[in-house]
């Protein structure tokens, strides 16, 4: 009877072992998603904008957020590669459009490829978009960006869901008008914008004409139309399939020097999408729900100034 019941022990202890192991991890453990933000430099300010984004992350509940600042002014430069493996979540923060020779030290690229290529998450935040046009595997993880006339493919949106492709040399580089309360469009489904209204708006934003790239296993979310200059609908977000990984790239997100918890910060919408495309990087699922105040096509929606306190 003593074996009968030690038998039956260790299955039971066996079974329980199985289900904890085939369940999610933060089912296991509780634990909140992982998040880097890497930052150090860029013609933005990149201090502020950091410190809001984990803000925002934080403040959903979902997302536990450090941040890692490149020692430029430091001999410690040439060692910065942060474990990215332990992260679910990289958001990339760094530019250096107007001064090329800022960069990330070999071995961290080396690694952020590696990273994301075997299944981690990237986020391109705003102006990341524009850094590195020398890095060959970012132009591919990042899917379009801020690059010349004779850089990659720009993509335009026309009717009917359809894609306009100027090749390389043709049209203009990447550029962008004056900043304004922009209407977003949904150009294609996806879980970040289950639930979305086909349009809403967002409040003084840039929308970047001609963005340009490799356009490689690309996804178009959202477009809005430039009324300010080219007259013409350009892509918003998009999402990237790089090796088993996968990035999000979107031009919200302008956060200038001296703005502090801008209006483009408390859009209720950029907000929101931030949050999702956080979650779905980390995940492939979103489980967010889209608040009640979220902005529809006629309004937009902020969040008040005094909530956020820097």
């Amino acid at each position: 009877m003593s074996q009968i019941i030690a038998m039956t022990n260790k299955l039971v202890l066996v079974a329980v072992t199985l289900c904890l192991i085939y369940l999610p991890t933060s089912a296991r453990q509780n634990d909140m998603l992982k998040v880097l933000i890497v930052d150090g430099f860029s013609n933005h300010d990149w201090k502020q904008t950091s410190a809001l984004v984990r803000w925002v992350l934080e403040k959903s509940g979902r997302f536990e957020v450090e941040v890692s600042t490149i020692p430029l002014d430091s001999i410690d430069w040439v060692n910065w590669c942060p474990d990215f493996e332990r992260y679910d979540v990289v958001i990339q923060n760094t530019n250096n459009i107007h001064n090329p020779s800022l960069r990330w030290p070999a071995q961290a690229q080396k690694q952020l490829e590696a990273y994301v290529y075997k299944g981690g998450g990237l986020y391109v935040l705003h102006s990341a978009n524009n850094a590195f046009r020398d890095w060959e595997e970012y132009n591919k993880m990042i899917g379009l960006g801020w690059r010349p006339a004779d850089f990659g493919v720009a993509l335009e949106a026309g009717q009917d869901q359809n894609l306009i492709r100027h090749e390389p040399g043709q049209g203009k580089g990447t550029s962008h008008g004056d900043r304004f309360d922009a209407l977003i469009r949904i150009f294609n489904r996806h879980p970040i914008n289950q639930d979305y209204p086909e349009a809403w708006k967002t409040v003084n934003t840039e929308v970047y004409s001609f963005p340009r790239g490799y356009v490689e296993q690309l996804t178009v979310l959202s477009t809005a139309y430039d009324s300010t200059d080219t007259q013409k609908e350009w892509p918003v977000e998009w999402v990237v399939s790089y090796g088993s990984g996968s990035v999000y790239n979107s031009s919200m997100g302008h956060l200038w020097h001296g703005e502090v918890y801008p209006s483009s910060y408390r859009c209720v919408g950029f907000q929101t999408t931030m949050v999702r495309a956080t979650e779905w990087l980390a995940t492939g699922k979103v489980t967010f729900p889209l608040p009640p105040d979220f902005p529809d096509d006629q309004n937009a929606s902020l969040k008040p100034e005094a909530e956020y306190v820097p």
